[in-house]
């Protein structure tokens, strides 16, 4: 059977599994789930991943949520490049260092400055005060210098060495997240940009261009298609998120 992943691209961690499996030639049936038509709490997708998150995939009988957990799945099964996740241990720690932290680091910094410029808007029909896009953007520097330093350091062209990891194509789709909200974090980051238009030039620019589409266009999304107790629901979730 072929392998189904559901994914909606304007999900950081849908597109790269999305941009992973494209580029490593890995076939599947792409299996659109769009979080803004709440298609992730349906009776069918909720028995792939119970927990309505997405990625999720099916590989025949198999089922598996969490993009990390995903993307380690198929690079082990289908034998992608050494590079992606190094059999060198100290090569794979810093992959799985930064894996392990940009949940709470790059994800959540990212992550509200995007809904706070850019969904929370669409869905009150108003921004936010400005208090909470500046506290957010705090947040959000704090992070980069952190990740500038900690993760870029050493001369290093690449978080775990002189070749793309899967820590590399993470942390770029989770940094696109506020550049597609119309922060340009790249612009005063010199290092930073030079890393990302290296980990773009190793994944291919053209596909990186495809898959971040869908999210660049999703800040002039249209509500109209929402039921109304439906996107009260969502708008009850993005406001708990952002605090």
């Amino acid at each position: 059977m072929v392998l189904e992943l559901y994914l909606d691209l304007v999900s950081q961690p849908c597109r790269a599994v999305y941009i992973f499996a494209k580029k490593n030639k890995i076939p599947f049936e792409f299996k659109s789930t769009e979080l803004m038509k709440g298609q992730n709490r349906g009776e069918d997708f909720l028995k792939v991943n119970p927990d309505g998150k997405v990625p999720a995939m099916k590989d025949g009988d198999f089922a598996l949520a969490e993009s990390i957990a995903i993307l380690l799945y198929l690079a082990r099964k289908h034998r992608t490049p050494d590079h992606w996740y190094p059999s060198d241990l100290q090569k794979r720690a810093r992959v799985d260092e930064f894996l392990s932290w940009q949940h709470t680091g790059a994800r959540q910094a990212g992550s509200k400055v995007f809904l706070i410029k850019a969904l929370v808007p669409l869905f009150l029909g108003r921004p936010l005060p400005e208090e909470k896009l500046a506290a957010a953007m705090e947040v959000l520097e704090e992070t980069l210098a952190f990740f500038e330093e900690k993760f870029l350091g050493g001369g290093r062209p690449f978080i775990a060495g002189s070749e793309a990891s899967l820590a590399d194509l993470v942390a770029l789709v989770e940094l696109m997240q506020p550049v597609a909200a119309g922060h340009d974090l790249f612009a005063s980051r010199p290092k930073m940009a030079a890393w990302r238009s290296r980990v773009e030039g190793a994944v291919g620019r053209e596909l990186f261009q495809e898959a971040h589409k869908p999210l660049f266009d999703s800040k002039d999304a249209s509500l109209d298609h929402l039921p109304p107790a439906l996107r009260e629901q969502l708008t009850g979730l993005l406001l708990k998120y952002i605090g």
